[in-house]
């Protein structure tokens, strides 16, 4: 790119009627003056405006740099728009009374306190960490052990690898549906006419069974990558060597896929504590806890991500849910970001 008269003026002037436009347009729609189409319009041309700015700024030097932070933009911005500002207005509304649609005043931690005195929401962080902890394990190793059958060369992995992976493709509300009625009118005839759902242990243990059915062959899919890319030189030089099976197993594949360990856990993790849609369609948190907390609580198979929505929605407090959502994430990122490092850490002893 030449760097010419045209540009140095060309340039500051789209960038400042970028500006102009861009702070007219949220001046406008914070005023509530100006139709939405006006609005909208300006703002997407006060944006236009400061990228076309930007890429005709006279500079040889860092020209490349403001092309990649352009190409960039849509995805900063459309991530900007649904994470980063939806987080912070949502720890600033978990310190007020916002009703969903507007808020009178700060309540301070009010929100924070109530949430943990509430019995009901305790237990639901319980179960949720029991239901992750067993979820974590069980589906790595059913999902290993699939990949292990998948990759061995036996007929016909090609149809178990789909046949395995086809249930994460049924949506989670749908899924458990199915399984309710399974539980409820086949399974049935094997407990005595007692439905697993009936009771709140044997309900947890039917929602643990079903989510690893639904997310055992997409882990399973992960595995086998690793599996592939393991040498098949250090496999036969072990095997000449004298090297069982087993051996070569834990010895040589597990250690060298301990990057696809890291990822299977982390997915893992995050997506059990984040369980919703199977909980919600196979008992909808139903189950009775005689005493806990000196309390009885008839929400015993509700997760974490479930009593947030009910909170909110159901019982349409959205600024203690949004306080509950808050504690949430810390939990969630502080886990995820320890399991991350242990992990990483394990490689590189490895």
């Amino acid at each position: 790119m030449k760097i010419n008269i045209g540009n140095k003026i060309l340039s500051p002037v789209l960038m400042a009627a970028g500006v102009i436009l861009l702070i007219a347009s949220l001046a406008m729609d914070f005023a509530g003056t100006g139709s939405n189409s006006a609005t909208g319009t300006m703002l997407v041309l006060g944006i236009i405006g400061v990228l076309a700015g930007l890429y005709l700024f006279p500079t040889l030097k860092h020209h490349r740099a403001i092309v990649y932070v352009i190409f960039l933009f849509p995805l900063l911005f459309t991530f900007l728009v649904t994470v980063i500002i939806p987080l912070v207005l949502g720890i600033g509304y978990s310190f007020t009374d916002w009703t969903g649609i507007k808020m009178t005043k700060v309540v301070g931690f009010a929100n924070y306190q109530t949430m943990f005195k509430d019995p009901s929401f305790i237990w639901s962080i319980l179960i949720t960490f029991i239901f992750v902890a067993v979820n974590m394990i069980m589906i790595n190793v059913v999902g290993f052990a699939l990949a292990l059958l998948c990759t061995s060369k036996m007929r016909g992995t090609g149809f178990f690898r789909a046949a395995y992976f086809l249930p994460n493709l049924i949506g989670g509300i749908v899924l458990g549906y199915i399984w309710q009625f399974v539980f409820s009118n086949v399974l049935i005839k094997l407990t005595n006419n007692i439905s697993l759902l009936s009771r709140t242990n044997t309900a947890l243990f039917a929602i643990i069974v079903v989510y690893i059915w639904q997310y055992g062959g997409y882990i399973m899919l992960i595995y086998i990558t690793g599996l592939t890319q393991v040498p098949m030189d250090v496999i036969e030089a072990a095997e000449i060597d004298g090297a069982t099976p087993s051996q070569i197993l834990f010895k040589i594949k597990v250690p060298m896929i301990q990057s696809t360990v890291t990822i299977c856990t982390f997915l893992t993790l995050t997506s059990a504590f984040k369980q919703f849609d199977v909980n919600m369609a196979l008992t909808n948190g139903q189950g009775s806890v005689a005493n806990f907390m000196g309390s009885y609580l008839s929400n015993g198979t509700m997760m974490l991500a479930l009593n947030i929505y009910n909170t909110a929605i159901a019982k349409n407090n959205y600024a203690q849910g949004q306080a509950k959502a808050v504690l949430f994430f810390i939990i969630l990122a502080c886990i995820s970001l320890i399991q991350v490092r242990m992990s990483n850490k394990k490689e590189v002893e490895l």
